[in-house]
């Protein structure tokens, strides 16, 4: 395995996941801006590594392949937690559509490599504001220090998910003529 600083983020981003969860569940006053920090922690190595991956010119096979899964895993796993805390179908919806559209991308991406043209479901600009609104969300969502950041962590969430699923159709549309060829 190779290893350098943008797995070592990657890596460090799995280790917190763990963490997150063991702070989600504390009881006590401070634990949700404990769990908001581990969080946003790992929100922060998110966008480093990639970065890190360029500017240094480290990017592997390995860190290409660990660093979606650290996202996906850590985002998935703080949506399904707050659900579970919240008991509202008004974040029930937005985060059936996060973990769906993952689910759905992370199939179409796997299908378009095998037929060789994995490039035609890159990253977009919309996925990276989606991941913006997204993390910043769920950390007020965590963190919930007042009713103000509650209620506006909904909005951002909302907003989230509707690029998640602008997103996830601009995806399927440029895979839509080789979907549909027989």
């Amino acid at each position: 395995m190779p290893f350098n600083v943008p797995i070592a983020l990657t890596l460090f981003r799995l280790f917190l996941v763990p963490v997150f969860i063991f702070l989600f569940y504390l009881p006590f006053t401070w634990a949700p801006f404990a769990a908001a920090f581990a969080f946003w922690l790992a929100a922060i190595t998110d966008a480093l590594d990639g970065y890190a991956a360029r500017k240094l010119k480290q990017s592997t096979r390995f860190g290409a392949f660990l660093d979606p899964v650290a996202d996906k895993l850590m985002v998935a796993l703080a949506l399904v937690l707050l659900v579970e805390q919240y008991s509202s179908v008004w974040l029930t919806i937005p985060a059936i559509i996060m973990i769906g559209r993952e689910i759905v991308i992370s199939a179409l991406r796997e299908w378009m490599a095998e037929i060789g043209k994995r490039g035609t479901v890159a990253v977009s600009w919309i996925g990276k504001y989606k991941t913006a609104f997204q993390m910043i969300a769920i950390i007020g969502l965590i963190w919930k220090q007042s009713d103000f950041m509650v209620y506006l962590a909904y909005a951002l969430l909302y907003v989230a998910a509707v690029l998640t699923f602008w997103s996830m159709l601009a995806y399927i549309m440029a895979a839509w003529k080789d979907l549909t060829a027989e």
